[in-house]
Formats: structure tokens, C-alpha cells, sequence
């Protein structure tokens, strides 16, 4: 979703994001690619997708999420293909 100058010397990543339950509704989609400055972290992923997805706003700030199907915080490195899952809370009884 970034433009990268072919005269820039920064390097990039590129994610998918999935989304699931309530957060695939709220974006309306189920996955996403994503390309970020390095370096990139969970966060910065969540704040592109706030700003550049319609109804992103809707998303938490800080959403549960996983990368590469581990659960981990926001401050948490992206790596080039890494899967960024986007994970609602759950509840039940």
C-alpha cells in the first residue's frame, strides 16, 4: 500500500494480513497485503491498516494478533512474508 521510489534505498516488507470474525466485517475483507518501511512492526501494520482501509478506524488501536500463527505485542518486528493475523476477542461460556 506504499509507494517505494525506485531511486529510494529503503527496503521494504511485505505482509498479508488476515483478519477474522468481527474484524474481517469491519474491514470487509478476510486478507490484505501490506508493504511497509523497514524496519516495521506490528503496530505500524495496524496504523496503515487504520488509515488506508475504509472503516479501518474501527479497528482497536492495539488488536490481539499473531505473526505466523504466535501470539505477540505490538512493538513485535514484521519480516518480509510474514502472516499478520488480526484476532477479535472471543467470548463464551
Amino acid at each position: 500500500m506504499h509507494f517505494r521510489d525506485a531511486l529510494s534505498s529503503s527496503t521494504t516488507v511485505t505482509v498479508t494480513v488476515r483478519a477474522f470474525a468481527r474484524y474481517a466485517e469491519i474491514l470487509g475483507l478476510e486478507e490484505t497485503t501490506l508493504e511497509l518501511d523497514e524496519p516495521a512492526t506490528v503496530s505500524d501494520a495496524v496504523k496503515l491498516l487504520r488509515s488506508s482501509i475504509p472503516n479501518g478506524s474501527r479497528l482497536p488501536e492495539r488488536p490481539l494478533v499473531a505473526i505466523n500463527r504466535e501470539h505477540v505485542l505490538a512493538e513485535t518486528p514484521l519480516q518480509d512474508g510474514d502472516e499478520l493475523a488480526l484476532l477479535p476477542p472471543l467470548a463464551g461460556g
